[in-house]
């Protein structure tokens, strides 16, 4: 056979493997489909309509509706005060939602709170938010966390007109609606804290760009794989300049570190017996307040509901969080487990159950110690 011949046949070898290999893909292709098409539907009208809830920063998907200040002040006292304070100042869980921003900040839309050199150690919702349609899209998704989406309407502009009215935004006999939201926009003290030339927001009607930035330059270079800490703050030192748990947050309730006790008392003093003793009532040592807890286990659900960890943890189930009975399980054999477990619950964690995080709880010393001695004791029904 000749060189030409051998290379023909090699070629129509090739063609026909190839036109098998094509073959063969298509077929898997369409068995997969096949497989697929009793999988799903297409949704309908509604379920789109109770997903697309979103409000864009031109309040485009806001719903009509109007609620006035004053109706928010009892909607907020009864389902939101327990998490962020009666005045929106936090509670020691959460961060304030109002607070730092002044009349000046209003009228010029820019937060002085926010600029270079501004002694303020804390930010505030209000500072930083720029668009209304945010704080009113994220309290309709989301608010409250143990029931979110159950707002209406009218009671969401009501939540929004009164954190505006903490803000010093809007006065107390106002009403926020559909109709005016886009002037009360223009009162937001850091509307112009922002910019849109990252072309985030599609579309030019947002005041973005055509082009979306993805040309970023790295913005770190010639990093040391390990960095080695030489230097630290000694005990003797701690105080100097008064205590730094009365001075890291200007809104809410402080949570820094407290300077006038050395390093190792100040780290283990969530959970020590002695920590418990200073978060009761005065004269009341540790041993009354966990033997109230004892005699009181009985009514530990109420105050499990009362606190909403109820909402994380089931009885015997695992719902976001360990359940009662696996966490009792866990630390059954700690002599220490009551003062343990009051300082993981005041103090919240993440790692020992897994990657999400329990926020710090604000609890009572005493309502600390009912829990965990129910705990402790094997978290009985």
């Amino acid at each position: 056979m000749s060189r030409f011949k051998r290379v023909r046949c090699s070629l129509l070898v090739l063609a026909c493997l190839g036109t098998m290999g094509t073959a063969f893909a298509q077929t898997q292709a369409a068995a997969r489909q096949a497989a697929l098409a009793n999988i799903g539907r297409t949704a309908t009208p509604a379920e789109v309509k109770a997903w697309d809830i979103d409000v864009r920063p031109d309040f485009k998907g806001l719903p009509k509706g109007q609620g006035s200040v004053r109706q928010g002040e009892v909607l907020w006292e009864a389902q939101c005060a327990s998490c962020h304070g009666s005045f929106a100042e936090s509670s020691e869980v959460f961060t304030p939602i109002a607070g730092g921003t002044t009349a000046q900040d209003v009228k010029s839309g820019r937060v002085d709170g926010l600029m270079p050199g501004a002694n303020q150690p804390n930010r505030t919702t209000l500072m930083k938010v720029s668009t209304l349609s945010t704080l009113w899209d994220y309290i309709n998704r989301a608010m409250p966390w143990t029931a979110p989406k159950t707002l209406t309407p009218d009671e969401v502009y009501a939540a929004t007109a009164y954190i505006l009215f903490l803000g010093n935004v809007l006065p107390e006999d106002f009403t926020l609606s559909d109709a005016n939201i886009r002037e009360v926009q223009d009162r937001l003290p850091n509307r112009k804290g922002m910019t849109t030339a990252h072309a985030m927001w599609p579309g030019k009607e947002l005041g973005g760009t055509a082009r979306p930035d993805v040309q970023g330059s790295n913005c770190m270079v010639n990093c040391k794989a390990e960095v080695v800490v030489k230097s630290f703050l000694p005990d003797y030192a701690r105080n100097a300049h008064g205590n730094l748990a009365e001075q890291s947050r200007g809104v809410g309730e402080s949570r820094g570190v407290d300077t006038t006790r050395p390093a190792s008392a100040a780290a283990a003093q969530s959970g020590s017996a002695v920590a418990q003793a200073e978060r009761a009532p005065a004269g009341i040592p540790v041993a009354a307040v966990v033997k109230t807890a004892a005699s009181g286990a009985a009514s530990v659900m109420p105050l499990l509901q009362k606190n909403t960890c109820v909402a994380c943890h089931g009885m015997d189930n695992k719902l976001v969080g360990p359940s009662f009975k696996d966490i009792a399980n866990k630390y059954k054999d700690r002599a220490d487990a009551v003062n343990y477990l009051s300082g993981k619950i005041k103090a919240g964690g993440q790692g020992v159950w897994g990657a999400i995080p329990m926020p710090p709880q604000a609890l009572s010393a005493a309502e600390l110690a009912q829990i965990s001695q129910w705990l402790a004791q094997g978290a009985a029904k």
